[in-house]
């Protein structure tokens, strides 16, 4: 009995070192999946940036057309979906990125025809308030594509490590899921059409 025993130790701790579990490999992915938690909260961070821009920018358009009133309920609206849907990055799979995805979408699609109806008022324009809240929305608009930039890379370098032969092994052993990945939104493939 103490033989089986013996040999049974013998052989897990050699299937062990072949498959390279060590916890130098555990923490390894560890550290790659708070990279990617990490980098989710500053994706989240950036659209709540954007959302809380928003009622600023919907007031001050409205001090200055009474008559576009559907359009600043399009944008309300899609503020409120888009800020209702919340995900925790332990819960971060393919499902609920795309329902996040929808409404930030949505979200963006009513902020560009907010903006598009600006062109019709020239004095909101010039107006100081309005240009500073534009600028910021524009820059927050490229702090997300950054972090969404950085969230691929960590989802990348993580989703790579737990496919990997060793890794492959003792990562299902220790629940470590492939994380979803952001996906083009629709029509994205097509150019838009410029007209002069």
């Amino acid at each position: 009995m103490k033989k089986t025993l013996y040999k049974a130790v013998l052989a897990l701790c050699a299937l062990m070192a072949a498959t390279g579990l060590s916890s130098c490999n555990y923490n390894s992915l560890v550290d790659k999946q708070q990279t990617v938690d990490e980098a989710w909260a500053q994706v989240e961070n950036q659209y709540q940036r954007r959302a809380d821009l928003i009622p600023n920018l919907v007031n001050t358009v409205k001090g200055y057309s009474t008559h576009e009133s559907e359009t600043l309920e399009k944008v309300t609206l899609a503020r409120a979906k888009a800020t209702s849907i919340t995900i925790d990055a332990d819960n971060l799979n393919e499902e609920t990125l795309a329902k996040y995805q929808q409404a930030q979408g949505e979200l963006s699609q009513a902020l560009k025809s907010l903006l598009a109806v600006t062109e019709a008022y020239p004095e909101l324009k010039a107006n100081e308030n309005f240009l500073s809240l534009q600028s910021q929305l524009e820059g927050t608009e490229n702090r997300i594509s950054t972090e969404r930039k950085r969230y691929t890379e960590a989802v990348k370098e993580y989703n790579t490590a737990i496919k990997k032969f060793p890794t492959t092994i003792y990562a299902g052993w220790f629940g470590f899921e492939p994380k979803p990945q952001f996906k083009a939104e629709a029509g994205a493939e097509k150019a838009p059409e410029v007209k002069f």
